[in-house]
């Protein structure tokens, strides 16, 4: 269209620069964005057409992956675990899954599988068909709480599923199974081995804490061998034949001062009797011992003391023979008194022999008595010696018993691991042949296409509109140069250019239903596959 003005002289135009920053300024109404896409339309639908049919072929190009996946389960332990606790217990499961998941995962098994069914034949590299291969892998855990409190956070892995990806279904459920077979041997061989393995670690250490046990209690009986006379549980005995000991003292002492008694009666009664027959005169010497010895006993015993009496009816004797006449004294031999003064000298050395006895006796139980007080003055730093051994055997019998204990724990679980009877992995669902494609999501291609086409469509536009610098409307107009337009003359095309937009119409009807043909059949092509 072609606009009138009607310009003032003289007139001031602004410059392109303004010009351009004051269409941009300018709002756009919803006319203007209609005759924005009336002009742009053709290059619009071009785009979109296009971002379509790139979005088919791609998503029919892509190759078909499918994937088949298993569940296996961590079954519990079958025996009650109040009877028997093995060692891999539910604490291990998550790091026993993933020492298993490492060696099923590892170059040299995949690397196997890979060549067992061919896998990725473009590949030429090795280590590019195990990194394709550890990505068509899936293992994902099924976890819960240990216990049904709600707030408890101690979580426990009670399956996990083992998937794998292929572009063959029947070669994707092989795989499938082959990986799910591994993971339930090598948790197999891993949990027998680690059973097998503790078993031994605790026999070596039962046999070297045995070794240990037999040197400490060797040393408790050498002590005990060489220090047998003080030790502790002796004590007691020790004690008791002290108080033996001192009541044979006392009656050593009873019976040595009842034969000094026997012995002075004695020779009371040899004097009398030598008296009587006069074989030898009394002199005052002798009255006078008797009397010394006399005193001495009032000073160490009563009067009714037997010895005492005995002194005194000795001295009566002496008095009343030193006052009798030697003249007077009649001499008579007479053969029983004989007898009897011999009698009595036997029964005098008789008890002094018991006297000599008696004292040696005395002295042999001073020596036992000493004997014994040293060994229980030993006994307190024997017993110090001895508790330090009996407390490194107790520790040394404690670490046996435990390590034990502990040994028979790890054969019963060992035996459980090898007669699959402790907690173990069991398929739960086995892997099934996929019919459903797992991906590509072709449809989901289509319709990212489709947004992305719309989407460079506007923005196309929008970026032309932009780098257009040509006045399109009165307003943009007015709005530059403050004046509005006399009138408007619309812009007369020529035959040629009708002629030109005719055919340009037509071509690009035809190529729209060509493209919507393209995008039918590239449509059913998505549903069919």
């Amino acid at each position: 269209m072609v606009m009138l003005l009607a310009l003032p002289s003289p007139i001031t135009l602004p410059s392109f620069k303004k010009l351009n920053k004051m269409a941009i300024e300018n709002e756009l109404s919803f006319s203007d964005l209609l005759s924005i896409i009336k002009r742009r339309w053709m290059l619009m639908l071009g785009i979109l057409i296009l971002a379509i049919l790139i979005s088919i072929a791609t998503a029919l190009l892509m190759p078909s992956v499918y994937k088949s996946e298993g569940v296996i389960s961590v079954e519990a332990q079958q025996i009650p675990k109040e009877l028997v606790q093995t060692i891999t217990a539910e604490k291990y499961n998550d790091e026993l899954i993933d020492t298993i998941k490492q060696r099923v995962m590892s170059k040299d098994s995949l690397g196997q599988i890979i060549h067992k069914y061919s896998l990725f034949p473009h590949d030429v590299d090795a280590n590019k068909s195990v990194a394709k291969m550890i990505k068509s892998i899936s293992i994902v855990p099924m976890i819960k709480n240990k216990t049904a409190d709600a707030w408890s956070n101690e979580k426990v892995t009670v399956a996990f599923t083992v998937g794998f990806e292929y572009t063959d279904q029947a070669l994707t459920q092989k795989v499938a199974n082959e990986l799910v077979t591994l993971f339930l041997d090598e948790n197999a061989k891993t949990r027998t081995k680690r059973a097998a393995e503790t078993t031994g670690f605790f026999t070596g250490e039962l046999t070297r804490l045995k070794t240990d046990l037999e040197g400490v209690e060797n040393k408790v009986a050498a002590y005990k061998q060489a220090h047998a006379n003080t030790l502790p549980e002796h004590m007691e005995m020790h004690m008791t034949m002290l108080q033996g000991l001192d009541s044979d003292i006392k009656e050593v002492d009873r019976d040595y001062k009842s034969t000094q008694e026997e012995l002075r009666y004695l020779d009371v009664e040899l004097t009398t009797s030598m008296q009587s027959k006069g074989v030898e005169a009394i002199t005052a010497s002798e009255l006078d011992k008797t009397k010394a010895e006399l005193e001495r006993s009032l000073v160490l015993y009563k009067e009714t003391h037997p010895t005492v009496r005995a002194l005194k009816r000795k001295v009566e004797l002496l008095e009343k023979a030193a006052q009798m006449p030697v003249t007077s004294k009649p001499i008579v031999t007479d053969v029983a008194t004989d007898l009897a003064q011999a009698k009595i000298k036997t029964q005098i050395e008789a008890a002094k022999a018991r006297l000599d006895s008696l004292s040696d006796q005395k002295k042999s139980l001073l020596a036992k008595i000493s004997q014994l007080q040293s060994q229980v003055e030993q006994t307190p730093q024997v017993e110090r010696g001895l508790f330090t051994l009996l407390r490194d055997y107790e520790n040394a019998k404690t670490k046996y018993d435990e390590m034990k204990s502990k040994q028979v724990n790890a054969k019963i679980s060992e035996n459980l691991e090898i007669e699959n009877k402790a907690e173990r992995f069991s398929l739960l669902v086995a892997p099934e042949f996929p019919e459903a494609r797992f991906k590509p999501q072709r449809k989901k291609i289509v319709m990212m296409g489709v947004a992305t086409g719309v989407a460079l469509a506007l923005a196309l536009a929008a970026l032309l509109e932009m780098l257009d610098k040509r006045v399109r409307n009165v307003e943009v107009l007015t709005s530059i140069i403050n004046m509005r337009p006399l009138t408007i003359v619309p812009y007369i095309s020529t035959q040629a250019e009708l002629k030109r937009n005719k055919n340009l119409t037509r071509n690009l009807m035809i190529l729209s239903l060509i493209s919507l043909l393209v995008l039918a059949i590239g449509a059913q092509l998505l549903l069919n596959r």
